[in-house]
């Protein structure tokens, strides 16, 4: 069975320029890192010309697509009756993308069956963690 759960989505970038424009993007979620997601967009779709990605918590986004979430860097609300806004800050801006929320919960319903919420601690290598570090440190 694969850890690694992926799954591509159509993101409407909001934008001071009145036309949305769709970009691509996916979903990630690895077994290994079971308290994170993670949303990459491909080098044509960013301003940098480079693949960008965003790392930030499940419960962020399991939270999010129900009522307004998080006050960091990325941030999660509903927006109308099928729609959630994902805004990414960064210190050359902010962007915010319009996603189908259906699209969102189904991800996180795959998300949930390989790693069931309050579960994440069993599938931490903290002993081969901590090895890693420590090898790292000498």
């Amino acid at each position: 069975m694969s850890t690694v759960i992926e799954q591509a989505v159509e993101a409407r970038l909001i934008a001071s320029d009145p036309r949305v424009q769709t970009v691509p993007a996916t979903l990630t979620y690895d077994r290994e890192d079971p308290f994170a997601v993670r949303m990459v967009f491909p080098a044509p779709a960013t301003l940098e010309g480079v693949e960008v990605c965003w790392a930030f918590s499940r419960e962020l986004l399991e939270t999010g697509v129900d009522t307004s979430a998080g006050m960091g860097d990325v941030r999660v609300r509903p927006y109308g009756f099928d729609r959630t806004v994902v805004e990414f800050h960064a210190p050359e801006g902010t962007a915010m993308v319009h996603i189908r929320t259906s699209e969102l919960r189904r991800f996180l319903k795959r998300t949930q069956l390989m790693v069931p919420a309050g579960h994440e601690h069993h599938y931490l290598d903290l002993d081969g963690d901590l090895t890693a570090l420590l090898r790292d440190a000498c």
